[in-house]
Parts: structure tokens; sequence; C-alpha cells
């Protein structure tokens, strides 16, 4: 069963930076596609950044030039580098791994983003 943490979350001001960071375990990368969620108070998860493993990235519009995926495979590791954060931004964020031949979907516990001054 793949195991997925999250951490680097906290509370931060606007215009300030935080580096998420996913730990995968139990994952053969090359089967899997990850990804970052996120879920605000009131509001659906929505995607942030997805990665998959030939390179491929897609962002958010509103996350695009502030946010960057990686795939530091090697060390097990998918961190989530977040710039320029905005109020909106507050959230909680979710590492996701989806299986690419039948699409299930591995999910972390979440960690808070807070942006406020």
């Amino acid at each position: 069963q793949v195991q997925l943490v999250e951490s680097g979350g906290g509370l931060v001001q606007p215009g300030g930076s935080l580096r998420l960071n996913c730990r995968a375990s139990r994952i053969d990368f090359s089967l899997y596609d990850m990804a970052w969620y996120r879920q605000a108070v009131g509001k659906e998860r929505e995607l942030v950044a997805r990665i998959y493993y030939g390179g491929e990235i897609t962002y958010a519009d509103d996350v695009k030039g502030r946010f960057t995926i990686a795939g530091e495979y090697a060390k097990g590791s998918i961190p989530l580098q977040m710039n320029s954060l905005k109020f909106e931004d507050t959230a909680v964020y979710y590492c996701n791994a989806q299986q690419r031949f039948n699409r299930r979907n591995f999910w972390g516990q979440g960690t808070q983003v807070t942006v406020s001054s």
C-alpha cells in the first residue's frame, strides 16, 4: 500500500514562500503520476500541480509562475515550492499518487498552509 506523508505547512505572510514535501513510500514511481491538491474551507478539493513520470508538468492557472512541483524520485520526495503566496492560497494541501493503469488514487493526510498578515 502506497504511503504519502506531507510536511512543510505553516503560517506565512502574503508574498512569502513555503516548501511543502511529500514523502512517498511503498511506491514504484514509474507506475504513478504524482500531484498536489488543496482544499480550502467550504470549497472542493482542487488540483494544484501534477507531474507525470515522463516529465510533463501541469499547473492550475492561479499558481502558474508561483509554484513549482518536482519529482525527486531517488529521494522518494515530491516537493512543492510555493512563492509569492496569497491569502487565497490558504488551504489544506494534499499529496496524491494516481496509478496510471487503473487511476486508483492514494492520498496523504494533508498539511495546513495559512497565508495571513
